[in-house]
């Protein structure tokens, strides 16, 4: 007897082989029924290596008390005892299922079905469980069948024979014997009926795919015919007779319970449609009327049962139809719209225990293996399968799925999948809820082999792969590739050359023999890289064909793929980031200035991705800056310090003429940029901060080259023009000013030598000819222009200005802006300055007059020679020097009183005009809405044809491509021209009455 406050041995051992009762436990083990091993250390190593060890002894202590005698209770004690494998078997069952251990408990000779150990009984089939059921006459003794062969696969299941796969397979194989079965039972009572009808029962959803849960419904659709010269109207009415009793038969609970659910409501026309229809029915409404959603399931349709002759019929007649469900107008569209539908439906309270509907769900995974299917099964037919985790594998091994997220995918889908299963076996009952209990979730980690913390185990692992699956969903089902594909004509998912050559002449390529060329190249093969290929050509031809120049949109991306293809990263980032291929699409037949960039360092074209490493937003002068110095420092010579500073240039310039090409074209994810002014905005600062970080390096490997640490003379740079005015485009020049500022103790001759040294070398190191584009340095806005020298000190500009500066240095002085070297004199730079360019009386007629002049004249001589002046969109009528020209009159004027007319920016100084009501808001909208127009001309020339220009090309090719940077479609090359002239001639108006009035 254990003394008081003592546990006792077995109470102990009972904690410590998982039993959370072991009160209760001690008094089951010391009942007389275990009385004869209790002290047997294998059962209580057996029970303690079950999902819960205390819900295990109390059925087996049921199932004892069950039995019909003594003898046959010893029969189980000694098998129980002596044959791991019925011991492992029968307590993994009674551990996991509540439900088969009441089932045990009723019919206590079934434990015998867990004691044969062949290897037939391992892997049953659709025979196998036929035999099982053979002896089942009516509803109660077919449920007792069922639930015998159900015992078996739960045990092979719990005790690890078996894995997921398998499971579900032998539980739809199981379903297939019983529907068999029931409609056998059907048949023999109405003889008749089945005399004037052929039956054939096609299984959907996961009894159709082969992958049924432990408690599911079992979807199904009927087709009859007429057997024989029978009337069909009264051989359908049997036919509905029989399939409704064989339903009945399965689903309507009796003293045994039910079986599960026979739901037909898939079947055409769903609750509203008849139960049962012939063959040619069912085409004509598949062909007419059926909804995406209803191809969709037709995936899984497999014969199960009945007539097997015309099972395989309907098979064969609706199988063709699945495969172009995917040519249908909106379909990705409509099978995303059902997935989110799906999703808001779920209950609030429920959202975060689903397992099958919620974001990360089984579902998730289905759909997105059905959607990849659907689209790219047209011409795959590898790809036919209604098992997912089968289809999975075929997609990844057809290259439509990175191999490594389809392994993370069948890792999480399994994993959740037997969750499912293992809540759904407890009771027998259809749920697809996690539990909230902790003694539920006990059950369940230790069921699916977490031993140690199984609570937390569980949740952690749960989280884990949802989160997997929601990642891999985001990726693969909302992937932008998809709906483009899905969109093509029939056979083109997969291009043959013929199919190729008509589908480019119809896309208006003007070589499609080239082309064809091309695609050849980047398609032919069998390795993976030319099957993913074969899978996104048709989606970039469609793209390359929305641009103004489809061929050299194809050849820029055989280039690009020429270049890229063997890195393991390149195919994989087209495929699996949705904006990456439309991006590159869109860059590679916008022109030939982001082409040219690109192909210099091919590796660029990783920032068109929408990962961690893509990204067109432009980067800031400071972290340009620390990039450009880093690269210097860490290079040997000048030379190779300005190699290194204009390739990081070359790179963000790609950046910025992507970014501006995205937003001008738009793609599926980012539609067009409404305000082109942004866009101009985003060029004019990008290209300028890139200017101004390259000038910084530069002139940081000039001094360390020349001087080491300190050069004998600070020294700047002055940003003038649009580079001062944070304005450049594409192809601009960098106007600057240089000035110097000798050193304490520092001869003032060494000064100027130094500074003029550090000035030749600048200009000649960024325009050293390489692969890299040049950056051309421009002084001719300094005192004196070209006669005058490229740097002064301080001093010097001030003397100068004070005494000899003339009206169109002043005005040039407006967009004067600090821009690299010593910050300190820069900004001494800009104090003296300050008075000339924003007079403190404002300007005199003299100068009013002057500055009118200076405009005529240069409008008169710098036009070029045969330019249309009216699509000029620098020197014309109502062109960037007309409105910059009247904003700078009205600076000069009032800068020195209105704080926000002193800046360097031309939309800014306007907006600031507006506000102060020296400029009324109509007239501000017009000229700013012609200026960002010019501006937007500019940059698209560039863009297009890869050199600057200043009106519209001739070429109407690139015209035309102009003209969609422009927002104007295909076609529309007219309507280009015609929008310039109106805006300018509106522009011009308001210039005449600001600035020369």
């Amino acid at each position: 007897m254990t003394a008081p406050g003592r546990r006792s041995s077995t109470f102990t051992r009972l904690l410590r082989h998982g039993f959370t009762d072991p009160s209760a436990a001690e008094g089951l083990l010391d009942g007389v029924e275990l009385a004869e091993v209790r002290s047997d250390p294998v059962l209580l190593e057996a029970l303690g290596a079950t999902a819960d060890p205390d819900q295990a002894l109390h059925g087996l202590v049921r199932l004892l008390e069950a039995q019909p005698d003594p003898t046959a209770r010893q029969e189980l004690l000694d098998t129980l005892i002596a044959a791991k494998p019925l011991r492992d078997r029968l307590l993994g069952v009674l551990g996991a299922s509540e439900a088969l251990a009441d089932h045990l408990a009723r019919h206590a000779g079934d434990w015998q079905a867990l004691v044969t150990y062949e290897p037939r009984d391992l892997h049953p089939g659709v025979e196998e469980f036929e035999r099982g059921l053979a002896e089942a006459t009516d509803p109660v003794s077919l449920r007792v069948a069922y639930r015998r062969c159900l015992l078996s696969i739960a045990a092979r299941d719990v005790c690890g024979t078996i894995d997921l796969a398998e499971t579900a397979a032998e539980l739809a194989d199981l379903a297939t014997a019983t529907l068999r079965a029931a409609l056998a039972i059907a048949e023999e009572a109405a003889p008749d009926d089945a005399a004037l009808c052929r039956l054939a029962v096609i299984a959907m959803g996961k009894c159709g795919g082969h992958e049924l849960n432990y408690v599911s419904d079992v979807d199904v659709i009927f087709v009859g015919e007429a057997a024989g010269d029978a009337d069909e109207t009264k051989a359908l009415r049997a036919a509905t007779s029989l399939a409704s009793h064989m339903m009945r038969i399965c689903s309507e609970t009796t003293v045994e319970g039910s079986i599960w659910p026979v739901d037909a409501n898939l079947r055409p026309e769903g609750r509203n449609g008849p139960l049962v229809r012939t063959l040619s029915s069912h085409v004509a409404y598949y062909q007419r009327w059926a909804k995406t959603w209803e191809f969709q399931a037709l995936l899984k349709a497999r014969p199960v049962a009945g007539d097997p002759g015309l099972g395989a019929e309907y098979v064969a007649a609706l199988q063709p139809l699945v495969w172009q469900a995917a040519d249908r107008e909106n379909f990705v569209a409509d099978v995303q719209k059902m997935r989110r539908r799906v999703v808001e439906n779920i209950p609030a309270a429920e959202i975060d225990r689903q397992l099958k509907l919620g974001p990360g769900g089984l579902r998730d995974v289905e759909f997105a293996v059905q959607l990849l299917q659907l689209v790219h099964g047209r011409s795959d037919t590898s790809l036919h399968s209604g098992t997912t985790l089968d289809a999975l594998e075929a997609l990844a091994a057809g290259g439509y799925v990175g191999r490594a997220d389809a392994a993370q995918l069948d890792e999480a889908y399994r994993f959740l999948r037997s969750m499912e299963h293992r809540i759904q076996l407890h009771r027998l009952r259809r749920t697809h809820l996690v539990p909230e209990d902790p003694a539920d979730l006990r059950r369940l980690g230790r069921s699916l082999g977490l031993r140690t913390d199984p609570v937390e185990g569980l949740l952690r692992a749960w989280r884990r792969h949802a989160s997997v699956v929601r990642r891999l969903h985001e990726k693969l089902f909302y992937r932008p590739l998809l709906d483009a594909v899905a969109q093509l004509a029939p056979g083109e998912a997969r291009l043959s050359p013929e199919a190729a050559r008509e589908r480019m002449v119809a896309l208006g390529y003007a070589d499609p023999a080239s082309a064809l060329r091309h695609l050849e190249a980047l398609a032919s093969g069998v390795t993976r890289k030319a099957a993913i290929q074969r899978t996104l050509l048709p989606v970039l031809l469609g793209w390359f064909a929305d641009s103004a120049d489809p061929d050299a949109g194809l050849l820029n991306f055989r280039k690009v793929s020429d270049a890229l293809g063997k890195t393991p990263w390149y195919l994989r980032l087209l495929r699996d980031e949705g904006a990456a291929a439309e991006n590159l699409a869109r860059v590679l037949s916008a022109g030939r200035l982001a082409p040219d960039l690109l192909m210099r360092a091919p590796e660029a074209v990783a920032l068109l991705g929408d990962g961690a490493a893509g990204g067109l937003a432009p980067r800031g002068r400071p972290q340009l800056e620390q990039e450009i110095l880093a690269a210097v420092r860490r290079a040997d010579g000048g030379e190779q310090a300005v190699t290194a500073a204009r390739g990081v240039r070359r790179r963000e310039l790609f950046r910025t003429a992507a970014a501006d090409i995205v937003g001008s074209y738009g793609t599926e994810a980012h539609p067009v940029e409404a305000d082109q002014g942004a866009l101009v905005d985003m060029v004019g600062g990008a290209v300028s901060d890139l200017t101004a970080a390259t000038l910084a390096g530069t002139l940081r490997a000039v001094v360390r080259e020349g001087w080491g640490d300190t050069l004998p003379t600070r020294f700047a740079i002055i940003g003038m023009g649009r580079f001062g005015g944070h304005e450049l485009g594409y192809g601009s020049d960098a106007d600057v000013l240089f000035v110097h500022e000798p050193r304490d103790g520092v001869d003032e001759r060494e000064a100027g030598d130094a500074a003029n040294k550090v000035v030749a070398e600048l200009r000649r190191l960024l325009q050293v000819p390489s692969a890299d584009p040049p950056l051309l340095i421009d002084a001719d806005l300094r005192p004196e222009g070209k006669s005058g020298p490229l740097v002064r000190t301080l001093k010097s500009y001030e003397a100068y200005y004070r005494r000899w500066s003339l009206v169109w240095e002043r005005h040039a002085l407006l967009r004067a802006e600090f821009v690299a070297g010593d910050a300190d004199l820069g900004r001494r730079f800009t104090e003296l300055i300050d008075p000339l360019r924003y007079p403190a009386d404002g300007l005199g007629d003299d100068d009013v007059r002057e500055i009118r002049r200076l405009k005529a004249r240069m409008e008169s001589e710098r036009l070029p020679r045969g330019a249309d002046p009216k699509l000029h969109a620098k020197l014309g009528p109502g062109g960037l020097t007309d409105v910059e020209w009247t904003v700078q009159l009205t600076q000069l004027r009032h800068g020195h009183t209105e704080a926000g007319l002193r800046t360097t920016r031309t939309r800014a100084a306007l907006a600031a005009a507006s506000g102060a009501g020296l400029i009324s808001a109509e007239h501000a909208g017009i000229l700013d809405e012609a200026w960002v127009l010019a501006s937007r001309v500019r940059n698209a020339v560039m863009l297009v044809r890869g050199r600057a220009g200043d009106t519209f090309p001739n070429d109407p090719r690139e015209l035309a491509a102009v003209g969609r940077y422009l927002g104007h479609g295909p076609g529309r090359a007219g309507e280009v021209l015609d929008e310039y002239r109106r805006t300018a001639r509106r522009a011009r108006a308001v210039v005449e009455e600001l600035f020369y009035a």
